[in-house]
């Protein structure tokens, strides 16, 4: 694949959720070939888009087929039991691509969810857009695992901590190697939460909606942090062009009641005006954007948020549904050229977070570490209890079994040997399960902690070691 003869002044990127779960999601096939429609005439033209939910080679290739000709290159990540969903397009050549697992991502327990068993992780790819050796974009699509309850009681917060951490080192590597950075994805955080702090903190990457709204809220307007900042609740017009709202809004026809869905799907156009007020709207998806580092590439060339907006929010034209339960989030990037020597302003705004966009040990607070070590011990400490039981309950379905084997032989009736064979069966089996999980899944869950624990705590002392070499550093100057 040949290089590009010139970089571009410009970029389009694109990052959308597309509700496209095999079997399960209503108007799948439609929406997804829809999707790819508006991808090849949307406005500006996207040049590298990362798509999430999108779990099917045949949704997969409708998208592609409409859109070979604004973006040629893409790449479908393979993930998991069902795959990972994550999706790639690139105007330019994808020179290097891999699939980054998560070492914890939910528990196969709760199949009901389905995090575990998609295998989540971050698709990666490296992708040339100009002819010399900086002018490179690593793109980093991701999902994270979702919220099933409120902060700080929901049962998932070390999982996804630990999926913020995993990415935010991925994209600091990008930084450090001179390169544009683009984190894309549904990051199923609110802006400013811990995970979003980690992100931007870590990786000294933007938010791209930030800095061109560094106001917008950080929840819906139900959210005590956000009522907390004293605005009044946001129509849903404003969620949309100053909020960045992409998920749960009255605009979307995926958070209606049942009844709304099956008038509008029926032929009712159901019409929701801009200004109705809007309680639940919030933003999970995100263009993270990064490139500068403590090395410096020799250009000094940085881009910069030009434009960005929330897109794909119109409905489908046959059915009148929204295209997904999402909408898009779009951004233009334009290049430009830092004076010798200075710093990329992260715009971030946030506790234990720097104010440079310098990538360095200390761009998270020591408090920061804490809290994550905190979450770990708790956390560790659970799922230690949960491979006792489990472990338990698998030997006590041995002595079960092996009792009720032994009963059959003084049963006074065929139907008491039944019934002992029939509980002897069910209860080993839920004990083979229960010691499977205990004993493999728990097990590698565990050492998967501990391995986080140490990243998190040889950071720390990075971090700490550099605060007193600067502290050393002051004290002589003065």
């Amino acid at each position: 694949m040949p290089a590009p003869s010139e970089a571009p002044a410009t970029l389009n990127v694109i990052s959308y959720n597309c509700l496209g779960l095999k079997y399960i999601s209503h108007y799948r096939r439609e929406r997804l070939a829809e999707i790819g429609r508006k991808l090849a005439l949307a406005s500006p033209i996207p040049e590298i888009v990362g798509l999430q939910e999108c779990w099917t080679q045949e949704d997969y290739q409708s998208i592609r087929t409409q859109t070979k000709h604004i973006l040629p290159y893409g790449k479908y990540y393979y993930s998991g039991i069902f795959g990972g969903g994550l999706v790639i397009l690139s105007k330019w050549p994808i020179v290097e691509s891999s699939m980054v697992r998560y070492p914890l991502n939910g528990r196969p327990t709760a199949f009901f969810r389905g995090d575990w068993f998609v295998g989540k992780g971050v698709a990666c790819a490296r992708i040339r857009i100009g002819p010399r050796p900086a002018d490179v974009a690593e793109v980093f699509c991701t999902h994270l695992h979702a919220p099933y309850e409120s902060e700080p009681s929901d049962s998932y917060l070390c999982h996804r901590t630990a999926q913020a951490w995993e990415i935010a080192k991925l994209m600091r590597g990008a930084a450090e190697r001179g390169h544009l950075v683009l984190g894309l994805g549904d990051f199923n955080m609110v802006p400013l939460s811990f995970a979003h702090r980690l992100v931007t903190g870590y990786a000294s990457v933007r938010d791209a909606w930030r800095v061109l709204h560094p106001e917008s809220s950080i929840g819906p307007a139900t959210d005590d942090l956000e009522r907390k900042r004293g605005r009044e609740i946001p129509t849903a017009g404003y969620n949309l062009s100053e909020n960045g709202a992409t998920c749960d809004g009255v605009l979307n026809t995926w958070r209606w009641s049942k009844e709304q869905q099956k008038k509008q799907y029926n032929g009712d156009s159901i019409i929701v005006d801009d200004t109705t007020k809007d309680l639940r709207a919030k933003r999970l998806d995100y263009i993270f954007v990064g490139d500068c580092d403590y090395l410096h590439s020799p250009s000094n060339n940085t881009w910069q948020v030009q434009d960005i907006k929330v897109g794909m929010t119109e409905r489908h034209p046959l059915i009148g549904c929204s295209l997904s339960d999402h909408f898009s989030v779009e951004a233009t990037l334009s290049r430009g050229r830092n004076p010798a020597g200075s710093r990329c302003d992260t715009n971030q705004v946030g506790p234990g977070i720097a104010t440079t966009g310098q990538i360095d040990v200390d761009s998270l607070s020591v408090s920061t570490y804490d809290t994550i070590l905190s979450m770990i011990d708790a956390y560790t400490r659970r799922e230690r209890h949960q491979r006792h039981f489990r472990l338990s309950n698998f030997g006590i379905s041995i002595f079960v079994a092996v009792g009720c084997f032994t009963g059959i032989w003084w049963s006074p009736r065929p139907f008491v040997a039944f019934l002992l064979i029939l509980l002897s069966t069910l209860g080993f089996g839920a004990g083979v399960l229960d010691g499977l999980i205990g004993g493999l899944f728990i097990g590698s869950e565990i050492r998967a902690l501990k391995e986080f624990e140490w990243e998190i705590r040889n950071a720390k002392d990075m971090a700490e070691e550099r605060r007193r070499a600067d502290q050393e550093e002051v004290e002589k100057e003065r």
